[in-house]
């Protein structure tokens, strides 16, 4: 019988507990990847004297929300439009995803019974760097209760990991970008887990022509790359994507985004605010026009607006809740 008792929840960790054990040479320690569930595996640490550290992968300031909501859940803040977060300037609620405000639901009680559990973790690891968050980084040290927090970004990929170019092809975006001028060229991404309606899609478009400038847009229909079988022209029209071949590059398949970013034909980036993308466009030095779509991208996005990467068009709400118009796609992406 393991410590973890029967709830159905803990499978998980019950496993894990018994593949630790059952491993020929001993651990010293336990690197968990944070995306959810850090409670299920601190028994597992405790039981077998582990050492516990996380991985947090978004950015320092969405990891000092995420570690006081159980303040917000147990009531010790007032109501208000903004959350105040001590060391950290104030969070507006309309950043914070709306199911984490529905009293009760699921999933804030697994952000509270995690944010609680984390006194018990030997130290936090979180992909940032003090030129780009240097406020959070400070405030979550001086915390009380929380563990030792390093940030450790930007993580970028060791030369064995790179991805072989195919930039001979001739419908290669590398093989396009070749062909601009430096500082030309906006990027327009939204990640390889949004998809935008069909509607939204063509307004982009039409806003991309009407910016005037030249572009590289990764246009995305599903959520999941193989079901992508639809052509562009019956996505976006016949007449519209006409228009854009003429100038820019549209794809609907996955590209190596780095490679993209670090070409010195791109001059700015339309971006929901992964924050991958954002550590990855201050590394190149590219300015963001952020456009968050779910959800921790709104207060990601507060990062790229305060530090000066980029701006952020507060207005357009969150994807899919507001239709934004082309003309306005387009006076922004010129902005940027």
């Amino acid at each position: 019988m393991t410590p973890f008792g029967c709830d159905g929840n803990l499978f998980a960790a019950r496993l894990t507990f018994s593949f630790l054990c059952s491993l020929q040479f001993p651990l010293l320690s336990l690197l968990s990847f944070m995306t959810s569930l850090i409670s299920p595996m601190v028994p597992v640490t405790e039981a077998l004297c582990l050492q516990s550290y996380i991985l947090f992968t978004s950015s320092a300031r969405m990891f000092a929300f995420y570690s006081y909501f159980p303040c917000v859940a147990d009531g010790a803040t007032s109501a208000s439009d903004v959350l105040e977060i001590p060391g950290i300037s104030p969070v507006p609620t309309s950043s914070i995803r709306p199911l984490l405000l529905v009293p009760n639901s699921l999933f804030g009680k697994i952000f509270t019974e995690d944010g609680r559990k984390l006194r018990k973790l030997n130290g936090i690891l979180v992909n940032t760097f003090e030129e780009l968050e240097a406020e959070s980084i400070e405030a979550l040290k001086l915390r009380d209760g929380l563990p030792p927090v390093f940030a450790l970004g930007p993580f970028m990929p060791c030369e064995f990991e790179k991805l072989k170019s195919n930039d001979g092809d001739a419908d290669s975006p590398l093989k396009w970008l070749n062909g601009q001028p430096q500082d030309s060229v906006v990027y327009v991404c939204f990640g390889s887990r949004t998809s935008m309606k069909r509607e939204q899609i063509r307004e982009m478009g039409d806003g991309l022509l009407k910016s005037g400038c030249r572009f590289l847009w990764v246009v995305k229909v599903k959520i999941v790359y193989s079901e992508e079988e639809e052509e562009l022209e019956k996505v976006l029209g016949e007449e519209l994507m006409k228009g854009l071949k003429e100038k820019g590059l549209v794809v609907k398949t996955w590209v190596d985004q780095r490679a993209i970013l670090d070409h010195p034909s791109i001059g700015g980036f339309v971006s929901h605010c992964g924050w991958n993308s954002v550590s990855e466009a201050a590394w190149y030095g590219l300015r963001v026009l952020a456009w968050p779509q779910h959800g921790d991208q709104k207060i990601n996005a507060e990062v790229v607006e305060r530090s000066g990467l980029g701006m952020w068009q507060k207005d357009w709400g969150w994807g899919g809740e507001q239709m934004v118009k082309g003309e306005e796609i387009g006076r922004q992406s010129k902005r940027l």
